[in-house]
């Protein structure tokens, strides 16, 4: 059975933080928004915790591809030591390697498939990278759990 509540994704780079939401069953991951790395940023996330009930964090780790830390992945714990300590909720860290890659192939290949069609000429809304990376963050930790919840 799996815990009550959402469950917020967060992909916290230098300019922006992408942030994502799951359902309330904990199966799938929606890209919300970004919220911009300018000193408010832990009040934009509060308000999202607040209004849609978060009940836990995800929030994306930066290694290199050898698993290597860096000093974006300094950075980003510092960033969660600073949001567990405010938000008072349980933070999970997860493995993030390529899901901005991921999210930035995903959109270039709507992108392309929208630009062949000639019957839609309106250009297509712009897409939040940082969101998209984040729901890919979420969703991946949100399979983890299911897959945990059927052995």
């Amino acid at each position: 059975m799996p815990e009550p509540g959402r469950i917020l994704g967060i992909d916290a780079g230098e300019r922006r933080i992408g942030v994502a939401i799951s359902d309330p069953g904990r199966s799938f991951a929606l890209p919300l928004n970004s919220v911009l790395a300018d000193g408010g940023e832990f009040d934009a996330i509060q308000r999202l915790v607040t209004a849609e009930e978060i009940a836990e964090l995800v929030v994306g780790l930066p290694l290199s591809l050898s698993g290597e830390e860096s000093a974006q992945t300094n950075r980003v714990r510092e960033f969660t030591t600073q949001l567990e300590a405010r938000l008072q909720l349980p933070l999970h860290l997860w493995d993030e390697r390529l899901s901005t890659h991921e999210a930035e192939s995903r959109i270039e290949a709507v992108s392309h498939v929208r630009g062949r069609r000639r019957s839609d000429r309106r250009r297509p809304p712009p897409t939040d990278t940082d969101a998209l990376a984040a729901s890919i963050i979420l969703q991946a930790y949100l399979d983890r759990l299911r897959y945990q919840r059927s052995e």
